[in-house]
C-alpha cells in the first residue's frame, strides 16, 4: 500500500514545529534556572557578604565610647589629721575630696596591629558566602534534571501523536477499501466495522496523547517561565558528542567548605597573636587627675590622657588543641562526603552508560523488525483483498507494526534522554 500521505503528514508536522519556534533542550534549561525562586539567593548572599566583609573592616577604624558617671562614694582619698592641722596654722584649708563624684568623657582607641585577626574574620565571611553560593548552584543544579524528565516525556508524546496520525490514516485507507469492497460484495459488514471500531479507538487515543502533552507543555511552561509550545528532539550525533559541563556544584561545595576550614584555622592563630593600640581619653568632670587641686577648690575640670596599649589574650591557648581538633575532623568529614558522591556518581555513570548501549542495541533490532513487520502488513492488505484471511488478522497485523514503530520511538527519547543526563551526572 502506497504509505506517501503517511510520510508527507510527518514531514509536514516536523516542518511545522521547527517554524513555531521549538524550544531546545538547553534553552528550557537556563529559562529554568533564570525562573526558579531560589536564582535570588545569589543576589542575597552576595549582599550579605559585603555586608559582612564591610563591617569587619571596620574594625580599623577608630573606636569611641562616650560615657558618664555620677557615684557616691564611701570614703575618699584625705589627708591625715595632723597634715590638716599643720596647714590649718599656715592659713591654708584643705577640705579633701567629695564623696559624690561627676565626670563625661570620651575614650578613643586605635589598632595599630591586630596578629591578623580582621584579616581573617574577613576571609571566614567571604568563604560563608562561597559555601552558600556552591549549596545554592547545586539545588539550581538539579532543576535541570527535573526539565530533563518533562522536556523527554514530551518530545515522546509527540512522537507517540505523530504515530498515532499514521495508525489512523492507515486504518482509514483500509477502511475505505472495505467500503468498496462492501458494496461490490466481497467483504462482510462486520469487516468493515472492525476497521473503523479500530480506527475510532485509535482516535480516543489521539485524545488521551494530546490532553497529556497539553498538560505536560503548560507545566514545562510555568516551570521554564517560558511559553513551551514545541520542543526540539536533539540530535543524535550531537548527543553522543556532548562533554560533561564542568566540575559538579557539589564538589565546588565541598572544595568551599575545606577552604572555610582553613580560613577558620588562620582565625585560631591570629586569637593567639598579641594586640598592639594606641588610645586617647578626656573627660569633664570632678575629681581630675590633680587630685591636689580638687581637694582645694572642688571645682570641675577638663582632663586627657594618650598612650599604648600592648595586650595578649593567653585564654586561646586553653582551648587551641581542641578547636584545631574539631576543624580537622569538619575537613575528613568533608573528604567522606565528597568520597560518597563521587563513587555514588561513578556507579551512575555506569549505569547509563549501560543504558544508552542497551537502547543502541534495542534501536539496531528495531529497524529489522518494523521492516518486517511493515512486509507482514503489506501481505496481510493483499491477502484481505484475495479473500485468504479475514479483517482480524489484518487488523492484528497494523496494531503489531505500530507497536514496532512505537517501540522504536520509545528506545530512542529514552536513549537521548540517557546521553543528555550522562551530560550532567558527569563529574569532573
Amino acid at each position: 500500500m502506497n504509505r506517501l500521505p503517511i510520510v508527507l503528514s510527518f514531514i509536514v508536522f516536523h516542518l511545522s514545529i521547527s517554524f513555531a519556534g521549538a524550544q531546545t533542550l538547553e534553552e528550557c534549561q537556563q529559562a529554568a534556572e533564570r525562573n526558579y525562586p531560589m536564582i535570588r539567593q545569589y543576589g542575597l548572599i552576595a549582599k550579605t557578604t559585603d555586608l559582612t566583609v564591610s563591617n569587619v573592616r571596620k574594625g580599623w577604624l577608630p573606636q569611641v565610647t562616650a560615657s558618664a558617671q555620677a557615684t557616691l562614694q564611701s570614703d575618699v582619698t584625705a589627708f591625715p589629721d595632723q597634715i590638716q592641722q599643720a596647714y590649718q596654722t599656715m592659713g591654708i584649708d584643705m577640705k579633701g575630696l567629695r564623696k559624690d563624684q561627676y565626670r563625661v568623657g570620651i575614650d578613643v582607641q586605635q589598632t595599630v596591629y591586630d596578629g591578623g585577626a580582621i584579616s581573617s574574620q574577613k576571609a571566614i565571611a567571604r568563604e560563608q558566602g562561597n559555601v552558600q553560593t556552591a549549596q545554592t548552584e547545586t539545588h539550581l543544579y538539579n532543576v535541570r534534571q527535573r526539565v530533563n524528565e518533562m522536556y523527554f516525556a514530551l518530545l515522546l508524546l509527540d512522537e507517540q501523536i505523530v504515530l498515532n496520525r499514521d495508525l489512523q490514516e492507515l486504518l482509514a485507507q483500509n477502511e475505505k477499501k472495505l467500503a468498496s469492497m462492501l458494496k461490490g460484495g466481497t467483504a462482510a459488514e462486520s469487516d468493515f466495522q472492525s476497521v473503523k471500531a479500530e480506527r475510532l479507538n485509535a482516535a480516543q487515543q489521539m485524545t488521551s496523547l494530546s490532553a497529556q502533552r497539553s498538560a505536560l507543555a503548560r507545566m514545562l511552561s510555568v516551570f521554564c517561565g517560558i511559553e513551551v509550545k514545541q520542543v526540539e528532539k536533539p540530535v543524535l550525533a550531537v548527543a553522543e558528542a556532548q562533554q560533561p559541563t564542568g566540575q559538579r556544584p557539589e564538589l565546588k561545595a565541598f572544595d568551599a567548605q575545606l577552604r572555610l576550614a582553613d580560613a577558620q584555622e588562620k582565625a585560631l592563630d591570629a586569637a593567639m597573636m598579641p594586640k598592639l593600640g594606641v588610645f586617647a581619653q578626656g573627660f569633664y568632670g570632678y575629681p581630675g587627675y590633680n587630685m591636689f587641686e580638687d581637694m582645694m577648690s572642688r571645682k570641675w575640670s577638663l582632663n586627657g590622657m594618650i598612650g599604648a596599649r600592648l595586650t595578649w589574650n593567653i585564654g586561646s591557648f586553653y582551648t587551641r588543641k581542641q578547636d584545631k581538633t574539631k576543624l580537622q575532623l569538619q575537613r575528613e568529614t568533608t573528604e567522606n562526603q565528597r568520597d560518597v558522591f563521587l563513587f555514588n556518581n561513578g556507579l551512575e555513570q555506569i549505569q547509563q552508560n549501560e543504558d544508552i548501549r542497551r537502547y543502541r542495541s534495542l534501536m539496531a533490532d528495531d529497524k529489522e523488525i518494523i521492516a518486517l513487520r511493515s512486509s507482514i502488513r503489506k501481505a496481510a492488505e493483499s491477502k484481505l483483498a484475495h479473500g485468504i484471511i479475514d479483517v482480524n488478522d489484518l487488523v492484528k497485523e497494523i496494531n503489531a507494526e505500530n507497536a514496532a514503530l512505537v517501540q522504536q520511538s520509545v528506545h530512542e527519547i529514552q536513549m537521548l534522554k540517557a546521553m543528555c543526563d550522562l551530560k550532567w551526572t558527569a563529574a569532573e
